[in-house]
């Protein structure tokens, strides 16, 4: 499928460091015909597939998932990530986010589904052999068989490269030897294959391919979790686990390139996934704040619900605007690619983890606003919102998960900044020549700003002084702690915040103004009024974890000067955020649901 992108292709983390150029950001507003289909299709099978199931599925009847997923794979929904020749469908990453947001609506399918079609599939589709391919991912593209993912370990959960599972070659050399154990597997209960990860010799840390026949090979108790529960967790037992030579995924000692790769897919889902959840919260909390009554009306009409309402539409304003950016950016980099060439595989891995950065804030932010939004459904159903019998108490549960999975939000944040230093520093990305340009440009003094009289110039210039707040953090943490500054996890994850912000900001500023240019201010006025809604509280966020950082890397005069460029770059008229809030809150009341 031909992808609707910029045909620039732009470096990943260049937001933080350049104006960005509206014409070239991915909106939603892009869709293909054929996006808007699939989209179609995957959200007519939830409602009438997946929700009149999701019951069965709460009480663990692993054969309704299992059904399930065989219909979304006739349908081809499940194999989008798996190349033609091996029966899949083979399309852009926007269709696979557009996918796994509206199949995504109910928590405890959404992750049975995405373990299987992301992290399950994607090693073999990027490492595994042809004779793999051949045998595994014919059946995993069909719905035949249905895939796991194995890495986290009872002492290894974020620390995955530390895990204990062993495995050593048997003396005829015709099979690993498997000894260990795993902990909370997605679709263990009913999965047939499973991507597990071990060390070669007890150091060499590896991937296998392993069957769920394998002789030593066994499937522990379900765990009784607080939300998802629908979804099987299982931990994986192995006994002498005999796994045929042939079975081992890529090279030896590089289990770690196949696993930090895979999970840049699995953070970009997720925020597709949160924004299908918060879709459906949003939808339960409109229909019950019009049909509740208190008062003598409907609490739809009390100004502090409409502002929780308006609040919901603007984080998914902002969430899809984030997911699709971000993919755009990958299918433009993925058209240059010659699939038919022989190191194909290896150009597709690189062509997605230059956007690494991208998608931890995807997976930090997205996962965040759904717990935001799920707290505030309870809220608005009240005593009935604690209830199972209603939708929001089970949402709720379920969204907690999306904070620890993937890599918690505290591994995300230090990846983001580490991963910029890291790029900064070895000349990948222009980052110190920025941070010496700020620097030179706010040590001269205030200098009369440019005029601006373009639509939306107050908000761009927002978006610039929070960009330009990220670098001077940045940069006077560095000079502070030097090497020393991935020890200070507290700093490094306040700087981390500061740049989701401005990458949010800049994202939600770059759509509104394409609607601008395609629709005018009427056709806008929706996306405006959300653009201005996030950017004031976002910024706020920016400002404060920037007095954090200011205040223990700097002291005395050099705190006063950081200081005062900082009221400088924060100086901006207050945005009337009541007034947008309304607006919004009006439309998507009218309408019953999120719309833009």
């Amino acid at each position: 499928m031909a992808s609707t992108t910029s045909k620039r292709k732009i470096a990943g983390g260049s937001f933080l460091i350049e104006e960005t150029n509206p014409r070239e950001v991915f909106t939603p507003e892009d869709f293909t015909e054929e996006h808007l289909q699939i989209a179609k299709t995957a959200e007519e099978f939830y409602v009438n597939e997946i929700l009149p199931n999701a019951d069965k599925i709460e009480q663990k009847d692993f054969s309704v998932t299992r059904g399930l997923l065989k219909k979304l794979a006739e349908l081809g929904l499940t194999s989008v990530d798996v190349p033609e020749q091996y029966g899949g469908t083979d399309m852009d990453k926007v269709t696979s986010s557009i996918i796994a947001e509206n199949i995504s609506r109910s928590g405890s399918f959404s992750v049975s589904f995405g373990a299987h079609v992301g992290i399950g599939t994607l090693p073999i589709v990027w490492f595994g052999t042809e004779e793999q391919k051949q045998k595994y991912l014919t059946k995993i593209a069909s719905g035949e068989w249905i895939s796991a993912y194995a890495l986290s370990e009872s002492s290894s959960g974020s620390d995955a490269l530390n895990c204990r599972a062993k495995a050593v070659l048997s003396p005829d050399g015709k099979h690993y030897i498997l000894n260990g154990e795993k902990m909370w597997i997605t679709n263990a209960g009913f999965a047939d294959v499973f991507i597990v990860f071990a060390k070669v010799d007890g150091e060499k840390f590896s991937a296998f391919i392993v069957e769920r026949n394998s002789p030593g090979f066994a499937v522990g108790a379900e765990e009784h979790k607080l939300g998802i529960r629908g979804s099987s967790t299982a931990p994986l037992i192995l006994n002498d686990c005999k796994v045929p030579v042939e079975n081992l995924l890529g090279d030896i000692g590089k289990g770690h390139i196949i696993a930090f790769n895979i999970l840049n897919v699995g953070r970009f889902k997720l925020g597709a996934a949160c924004i299908g959840g918060a879709h459906e919260s949003l939808k339960h909390s409109i229909q019950w704040a019009k049909d509740r009554k208190a008062f003598g009306k409907t609490i739809a009409d009390f100004g502090l619900i409409r502002e929780k309402i308006a609040q919901m539409a603007v984080g998914i304003y902002a969430g899809e605007s984030l997911v699709y950016r971000t993919v755009g950016m990958m299918d433009a980099a993925l058209s240059e690619i010659d699939k038919s060439a022989p190191d194909a595989t290896r150009e597709i891995r690189k062509a997605i983890e230059e956007y690494a950065v991208e998608c931890s804030i995807i997976k930090v932010w997205a996962s965040e606003m759904l717990d935001g939004i799920v707290d505030e459904t309870v809220q608005i159903y009240g005593s009935y919102g604690y209830v199972e019998e209603y939708p929001a108490e089970r949402a709720y549960r379920d969204s907690r998960i999306n904070r620890i999975f993937e890599g918690t939000n505290e591994i995300n944040r230090l990846i983001i900044t580490g991963w910029l230093m890291k790029r900064a520093m070895s000349g990948q990305l222009a980052l110190l020549p920025a941070i010496k340009r700020l620097m030179d440009e706010v040590m001269s003094g205030p200098s009369m700003p440019e005029e601006d009289d373009r639509p939306l110039a107050a908000e761009r210039a927002i978006v610039a002084s929070a960009r330009k707040l990220s670098l001077l953090i940045a940069g006077a943490a560095s000079q502070k702690y030097m090497q020393a500054l991935v020890d200070k996890q507290e700093v490094m994850g306040a700087i981390a915040d500061m740049v989701i912000e401005t990458y949010a900001m800049d994202t939600c500023v770059a759509r509104a103004e394409r609607l601008l240019a395609a629709k005018g201010e009427a056709g806008a006025s929706l996306a405006v009024a959300m653009t201005r809604a996030y950017l004031s509280g976002s910024m706020a966020i920016v400002e404060r974890m920037a007095k954090k950082v200011m205040a223990d890397v700097a002291e005395g005069d050099m705190l006063r000067t950081q200081m005062s460029i900082l009221r400088r770059l924060t100086k901006y008229e207050p945005i009337n955020v009541i007034a947008a809030q309304e607006q919004i809150a009006a439309k998507v009341l009218e309408q019953g649901k999120y719309i833009l």
